[in-house]
């Protein structure tokens, strides 16, 4: 049982769902992304996802485009986050999940990035532009190593898509709660409750909702239908609206998860 397998039994026990926070890692440095899992950590994060910065985020929108730029000009890369990783170690066991897209990983090498990852710490990695039918080399490697695959379910995914996405993801399944790139959202689609209960009838994992929440009534509403929610441009807001008061930005940051999680 890895900590991601731990937390949402823990979760499930005490009758909670799992609040996920995204943050891009080296955003706008490294260390100030170690203060930041740090404080998200104490505010109640229950797992907290690390974007892997990259020059072209095609599933994202400016706001987290943004971070990948700032993080990139500070020299972020694959490498600096292990070792962030392996610093955030000696003082948390939050569960870390590595967000990212497929080529700063391919070049990394698939097998020495999951073996790499899950010796610094790592519990898991979501690769949006991976598709499952692309995974064989990925998931093989990662199963016996209990470093989960976590996979993402739009809203035009069919029944049969859904059996297979569900099967192959382990940790929990994704559900991406709008068509389009990420992005705080003042309404979110009507049909997400209805598209979760379709998943949930394929699978007995976790289902979260990810993309466009950023408010606590939207975050109080998809958690009682589903097993999480996952924010992340809203926070990233809230980094880059602090840029150069590391104190100012963690005190921000902090402030909005206990107002996002307080309604859970």
């Amino acid at each position: 049982m890895n900590r991601i397998e731990k937390k949402f039994k823990e979760l499930k026990r005490a009758g909670k769902k799992a609040f996920i926070v995204y943050i891009c890692a080296g955003d706008p440095d490294i260390n100030t992304t170690y203060d930041l899992v740090m404080a998200l950590d104490k505010a109640g994060a229950d797992i907290i996802e690390l974007g892997m910065p990259f020059s072209d985020p095609l599933a994202d929108g400016p706001t987290i485009q943004e971070a990948s730029q700032r993080a990139l000009k500070k020299g972020a890369n694959i490498t600096k986050i292990f070792a962030l990783i392996k610093r955030i170690r000696k003082q948390t066991q939050i569960p870390l999940v590595l967000m990212g897209y497929f080529n700063p990983v391919l070049r990394y090498g698939v097998n020495k990035f999951i073996k790499d990852a899950k010796a610094a710490g790592a519990d898991g990695s979501i690769i949006p532009d991976l598709p499952t039918d692309e995974a064989g080399e990925f998931i093989k490697t990662a199963k016996p190593l209990n470093f989960d695959t976590i996979f993402l379910i739009s809203p035009t995914s069919k029944d049969a898509r859904i059996k297979h996405i569900a099967q192959k993801s382990t940790g929990f399944v994704y559900y991406v709660s709008l068509t389009g790139v990420t992005g705080a959202r003042t309404e979110l689609p009507s049909s997400i409750k209805e598209d979760v209960r379709r998943i949930k009838r394929c699978t007995k994992k976790p289902v979260c909702v990810g993309f466009g929440i950023s408010k606590p009534q939207q975050v109080k509403d998809i958690c009682k239908f589903a097993d999480g929610v996952i924010v992340g441009s809203v926070i990233v807001k809230q980094i880059e609206a602090n840029l150069g008061n590391k104190k100012a930005m963690l005190a921000a940051v902090v402030k909005l998860v206990k107002q996002l999680r307080g309604v859970r």
